[in-house]
């Protein structure tokens, strides 16, 4: 989230110098500082034996797979939020969830924590929301998920993971 009105007063906001941080947004009346903030989101690459989960959501690539991903709720953990999504698109239930490292994206603001998750439970039932999901092989996801950037990065990570 980028500041540019006060959410206390609703003034317009100025820039004040913070130390090593730079210049933040600023509120002389309120004497308040306002830190921009990124959406968190999760992104995770669920095994199951030598198969990643894929998905199809057109409305984020037009002609890629793409890894279950969604935000963070203000009230929750970010492995909490991996759970909830890889529920919520799937059906599936997930353990053995391992933290991978950020990804951050430009112009949206997003911080995607992106994770390994093993299949431990469960059908798949596909949320109204995707429009396609199935296990593929692992070896053959980056071929699959030719827009996905931060995606293919995390199939890296697992791949390494994984030997």
């Amino acid at each position: 989230m980028k500041f540019i009105y006060c959410p206390l007063c609703g003034r317009k906001l100025e820039e004040k110098y913070s130390w090593d941080e730079g210049g933040v947004p600023y509120c002389p009346k309120d004497d308040m500082l306002f830190f921009d903030v990124p959406k968190p989101c999760v992104v995770v690459a669920i095994i199951k034996e030598n198969k990643i989960l894929l998905l199809k959501q057109s409305y984020i690539y037009k002609n890629s797979k793409v890894l279950v991903s969604g935000y963070v709720s203000p009230d929750e953990k970010a492995e909490d939020a991996v759970l909830r999504e890889v529920k919520e698109e799937t059906g599936l239930i997930v353990d053995n969830i391992k933290y991978l490292g950020s990804d951050y994206v430009k112009g949206k603001d997003l911080l995607m924590l992106t994770y390994i998750a093993y299949y431990k439970s469960g059908e798949i039932v596909k949320s109204s929301e995707v429009e396609w999901l199935d296990w593929s092989n692992i070896g053959d996801a980056l071929n699959e998920m030719s827009e996905d950037e931060i995606g293919k990065a995390v199939v890296r990570k697992v791949l390494e993971e994984i030997g």
